[in-house]
């Protein structure tokens, strides 16, 4: 099983708007569009995003990128102070997908997949692409292959 994890491109800072409504950059965009071209030939089978307008937004660039079919799946768990380990339960069934979220979680996602808890988080950047690999989800024994950085 393959997981990919994609933290959204640079979006405006904070200002009036909700955390929430942040929308991308001129700048996030083009980051995505060269975080996408990492995933092209991938066997994705899903793309999950968080509800927040930036990862909407950088979800749907890589979608519209690959030339993806499958509707983006739009998931409460992948908000920014989400628990790794909540997210972990909601990937037990599936294979292959790719995940559009946020700091913290992106990076404490990604060291709890590899380490299991209590390790620092990764460090990753806007639309910073992590590959996980493993035979199956177990915390703290996946193989991380990288981190693309645009």
């Amino acid at each position: 099983m393959k997981l990919w994890v994609l933290r959204h491109g640079e979006a405006e800072p904070h200002g009036t708007r909700p955390d929430s409504e942040r929308t991308l950059t001129a700048h996030g965009r083009g980051e995505v569009l060269r975080a996408a071209a990492y995933l092209m030939g991938k066997p994705l089978t899903a793309i999950y995003a968080s509800p927040y307008q930036r990862a909407q937004e950088t979800a749907e660039i890589v979608r519209t990128t690959l030339g993806f079919a499958p509707e983006i799946r739009t998931v409460d768990w992948l908000t920014p102070d989400s628990d790794p380990d909540k997210v972990a339960e909601q990937l037990v069934s599936v294979s292959d997908v790719l995940l559009v979220s946020h700091n913290p979680l992106v990076g404490n996602l990604l060291s709890y997949l590899q380490h299991g808890a209590g390790h620092p988080p990764e460090k990753v950047s806007t639309a910073g692409l992590a590959e996980l690999e493993n035979n199956e989800l177990l915390i703290g024994s996946m193989k991380l292959n990288g981190i693309k950085h645009p």
